[in-house]
């Protein structure tokens, strides 16, 4: 398995970037998400408007910086070691969370039959596996590892005046997990099961952190999620 490394090129130009306080936007979409009134909270598009706001800011951030792939911790270089970590990464956690999720949850209580209803068990079978869930880890973890972390991490840095390292940013690390736990289609959705993405919000951006290689938490957001999905599918469905 290919070693667990940071890559300096891209900490090095991530700390003159410029516009990384839009990432401040989608965090703010979601803090008010919660003030809104009960009826405005059910629609479907107001629930979006958070990760909407987000692929807004990403776009208005990317015309200012350049090159852009290094800031979102792609490279060409980190393709196979984040093949092989988020393999591992990801059977580890969706192994873990299918646990808490089919036995530890009903176990003190919480109904989790509402999962059959959710719009991703409606999707059959041969498009949610593994194409829709692939796409929804790449968009996913484009918006809340790739800008917004790394924003929340440039601006910690200049904040606290320290230079961006492999174990940079605790603050933007928990703030990112928190607004990917409480993203409002998220908690909808998943509802008392939204919980579990606060220390997958803390692995996957850790992991980020330390490498800059978005390409691990875009492969274990993904096989995390198919094997949790067939798991539950199992036993449910």
């Amino acid at each position: 398995m290919p070693t667990l490394e940071p890559s300096e090129q891209a900490i090095t130009v991530q700390a003159s970037e410029r516009g990384a306080a839009l990432a401040l936007l989608p965090i703010a979409g979601t803090l008010v998400f919660y003030i809104l009134p009960a009826s405005w909270q059910e629609q479907t598009s107001v629930q979006f408007a958070p990760q909407l706001l987000a692929y807004l800011a990403l776009a208005l951030w990317a015309t200012h910086n350049h090159p852009l792939l290094p800031l979102l911790g792609l490279h060409p270089r980190g393709l196979r070691s984040g093949l092989w970590w988020g393999l591992a990464i990801g059977l580890g956690l969706g192994g873990l969370n299918s646990i808490v999720i089919l036995k530890a949850m009903p176990a003190i209580g919480f109904d989790i039959a509402f999962l059959k209803d959710t719009p991703h068990a409606r999707i059959p079978i041969a498009i949610m596996l593994p194409w829709f869930i692939l796409c929804i880890a790449v968009f996913v973890e484009f918006n809340f590892r790739g800008f917004l972390l790394g924003r929340l991490a440039s601006l910690e840095s200049k904040i606290f005046s320290h230079p961006l390292t492999p174990y940079p940013s605790p603050f933007a690390l928990l703030l990112s997990a928190l607004t990917f736990s409480f993203d409002p289609f998220m908690v909808t959705t998943f509802q008392h099961l939204h919980w579990i993405a606060i220390w997958d919000g803390l692995v996957w951006g850790a992991v980020r952190l330390k490498t800059n290689n978005l390409y691990i938490p875009v492969v274990a957001h993904a096989v995390e999620v198919m094997v949790m999905y067939s798991a539950v599918r199992m036993v449910l469905m």
